[in-house]
């Protein structure tokens, strides 16, 4: 009896509760009127400015995905003897990274944020191949350092960094690079890639022993790996070079 009387009450209050909204509403029309047509007008300026960004990043990934392609095109001094030219090959390296490079400058003005920050990063190995180390290791080392809406940038960035480091004759700064990639559980990129990069500068540093350790280590921990084959090779000659 009492959970029946406790639920005429709840009745009571609701259909009560509906009457008074109706009665404001009618005697509130003109401001039910504002309010809805108010919120209409929102909605589809949320609509159009929703249509607008998504046009924007469309057209921005479309201008990505372009240069991209410009950036990976074939050069024809590149081709083997005697292979026919294919369709969109550049006649030189520099002339196919600079058609490049205008490309991603130019999505890196105007694109949205996200898009923006991975053509930094091909702006700056587009620079890195053309020779100019010092703009690439400045715009590498900010990406390096930041944290953005792409969170594999700052991997992919320290990774060029360090190969740059190899590539100005400074294998320390390399190795000591590389060593923190492995150590560090925010790094992205296969840990067997950066032990095979690891492995080449130690030699280049001389420090033979340390590079067979490191091949080794890349064939143990990651047998399946793709670059398995290589560091055995490189462990087995190290090892024979010093018998």
């Amino acid at each position: 009896m009492r959970r029946e009387l406790k639920r005429q009450i709840r009745q009571d209050e609701l259909r009560t509760g509906m009457q008074t909204a109706v009665l404001w509403a009618r005697d509130h029309s003109r401001e039910v009127q504002v309010t809805v047509g108010t919120l209409l007008v929102l909605l589809a300026a949320t609509l159009v400015v929703k249509n607008f960004r998504d046009g924007q990043d469309a057209a921005a990934e479309a201008a990505f995905s372009k240069a991209l392609e410009t950036y990976h095109a074939p050069v024809a001094t590149e081709l083997p003897p005697g292979a026919e030219r294919p369709s969109g090959a550049y006649a030189t390296r520099e002339e196919k990274l600079r058609k490049a490079l205008s490309e991603f400058e130019a999505i890196e003005k105007s694109a949205p944020r996200e898009v923006r920050a991975r053509a930094r990063y091909y702006i700056a190995i587009s620079r890195l191949e053309l020779g100019d180390a010092a703009a690439a290791e400045k715009s590498l080392s900010a990406l390096a350092g930041g944290r953005g809406e792409d969170d594999l940038l700052p991997s992919l960035a320290r990774l060029a960094l360090a190969d740059l480091h190899r590539r100005n004759g400074q294998p320390q700064k390399a190795i000591d690079a590389y060593r923190q990639m492995l150590d560090d559980s925010s790094f992205l990129l296969p840990r067997d890639h950066v032990l095979l990069k690891l492995g080449a500068a130690q030699e280049d540093a001389n420090r033979l022993k340390d590079a067979r350790a490191s091949y080794e280590r890349l064939v143990q921990e990651y047998p399946g790996s793709v670059y398995a084959g290589e560091a055995r090779q490189r462990a087995e000659y190290l090892q024979s070079a010093r018998g």
